[in-house]
């Protein structure tokens, strides 16, 4: 899947399942997400959890910052995600890795959270840094205020979603109300919206 793709399944299927364990998974499966967020596992189960995410036939993108078992501070663990799995892609927080995953051809995702001003200055240095160019970022929570999507929209190119600590439909149409492209959650209940 080129980045291109991937972006317009995003923008095609805003809710996006995140799972943190083989519980959530069955639940992300069994639903109509076609994307699914995999925030849990370490290298041994990593390439079993994504490969019954691709037998369905949904989009695999491995959060590499939770994994154990790997260090995620060196290109390593992006090129064990393209060498021994079948993911579509990496989420991580840490910006160093994006490159060379886009190199491997992997779909990437930057992850922020967006604690104080500090977080903002940072999404917004990352922004006017032409080197590292993810294909989406997400923020955490994915509640913030209205405006603070809109800020982040207009120092970056790179679209956005929104995560964590949304709980139903009026949380997921704030979010894309104001111009992020999709959600993600762990909450089943807003898989289902």
């Amino acid at each position: 899947m080129t980045n291109r793709e991937f972006i317009e399944k995003v923008e095609a299927c805003p809710i996006i399942a995140a799972v943190k364990d083989d519980e959530g998974l069955e639940a992300a499966l069994r639903e109509e997400v076609e994307i699914i967020f995999v925030l849990y596992g370490d290298i041994v189960t990593i390439p079993g959890i994504v490969d019954r995410i691709k037998a369905v036939d949904k989009v695999a993108m491995v959060h590499v910052d939770l994994l154990t078992g790997l260090n995620n501070s060196k290109d390593v663990c992006t090129d064990f995600i393209k060498n021994n799995t079948k993911a579509d892609g990496i989420i991580t927080t840490k910006s160093g890795l994006i490159q060379h995953a886009k190199e491997l051809g992997l779909n990437t995702v930057l992850r922020y959270f967006i604690l104080d001003s500090m977080a903002l200055t940072n999404i917004e240095k990352q922004a006017a840094n032409k080197t590292i160019r993810p294909d989406l970022i997400e923020f955490l929570p994915g509640i913030v205020l209205p405006k603070m999507i809109k800020r982040i929209n207009r120092v970056s190119r790179v679209p956005i979603i929104a995560g964590g600590l949304i709980s139903d439909k009026e949380d997921v149409m704030n979010a894309l109300d104001a111009g992020a492209i999709a959600i993600s959650s762990t909450n089943e209940e807003v898989w289902q919206l």
